[in-house]
């Protein structure tokens, strides 16, 4: 019985009397939740164009970041470092388009997964040799991005928030929302639909595979490239910002795998839910819930949802 209370009734209890913790927590959740939600609609552009789940998404996190942070090491100023960034990036999409999807059309799917595998260890291998395998430090200062507490008294108590969190809860939140009304309202867009429904009848009416793999794939990476700057303004930039990437999986599964609205609201389920469970339940289980409890609600998903909370159900007619 005193089990039950500890687990069901306690934590509502702590939230009633604890008013300024429980909004710094729910804080901290929506900015990580924004963050995850930023990283999954890099899965969902390129999956969406491809019909392919992107594996090296991850991957292109770490490089964008490093490849801002070493172009300002080698004495490139902060703000040509990142134009030259997103040139990389660019560049990369074009490589990927060139070199791997193009002589991929119409094969099956896991061939293109595989690819993915590919690029992602090419790109492991190459960011070690032009970058060193040591973590480095974002520059966050010379990219004017605001560091330092702000305090706001409440009812309850008092708030801190990190000026980094707001700038990046804000960022995020207007790329998604950008990105979403570009590919939902323009004719972009709307290639981009058709040829995730099929590459041949995209083909049929004159719609260019290249071109629509080159935009998606180049819009996945300054997705990765504005989410290794504030990740790695978080922490240091390096390869194991790539676990990070796993995170997206359970957002994907919750809002599916090709809606952009699901890859928000998911995002937002899971920051904030393992922020909650990580303080209220946490200490019931030694701690360590944020790491293990997106994928017990991804798994619950998978068993009564699979589609997700805003994907298509699949129906195949035998």
């Amino acid at each position: 019985m005193e089990l039950l209370y500890m687990v069901f009734v306690d934590p509502f209890a702590q939230m009633a009397r604890s008013p300024d913790l429980l909004a710094q927590t729910l804080w901290e959740g929506l900015v990580s939740g924004t963050l995850y939600a930023l990283i999954a609609l890099g899965f969902v552009l390129i999956f969406k164009a491809s019909g392919v789940f992107n594996f090296a998404q991850g991957i292109m996190v770490v490089f964008a970041a490093l490849t801002l942070v070493g172009l300002h090491d080698a004495g490139v100023p902060a703000f040509l470092a990142l134009a030259l960034a997103v040139a990389v990036m660019f560049s990369l999409a074009l490589a990927v388009e060139r070199l791997v999807l193009r002589p991929l059309v119409n094969q099956p799917d896991i061939i293109l997964f595989m690819a993915t595998f590919g690029i992602t260890y090419f790109l492991i291998g190459f960011g070690e040799l032009v970058f060193g395998g040591d973590p480095k430090v974002m520059i966050t200062d010379e990219l004017y991005l605001p560091r330092g507490p702000v305090t706001y008294h409440t009812l309850g108590g008092i708030v801190q928030l990190q000026k980094l969190d707001i700038a990046s809860a804000a960022v995020a939140s207007l790329m998604v929302a950008g990105l979403g009304l570009f590919f939902s309202t323009t004719r972009i867009g709307r290639a981009l639909r058709a040829v995730a429904d099929s590459h041949a009848a995209a083909l049929s009416v004159g719609i260019s595979l290249e071109q629509i793999w080159v935009i998606v794939w180049f819009a996945a990476g300054l997705v990765a490239l504005v989410t290794g700057i504030f990740w790695g303004a978080r922490s240091d930039v390096s390869f194991a910002l790539d676990v990070i990437a796993l995170k997206a999986l359970p957002v994907l599964i919750l809002g599916g795998l090709t809606s952009i609205p699901g890859a928000i609201v998911g995002g937002l389920i899971i920051g904030v839910g393992e922020k909650l469970a990580e303080f209220y339940w946490g200490p019931l289980v030694g701690g360590g819930t944020d790491a293990w409890f997106a994928y017990v609600i991804a798994l619950i998903f998978l068993l009564f949802r699979p589609q997700g909370l805003f994907g298509e159900r699949i129906i195949e007619r035998i």
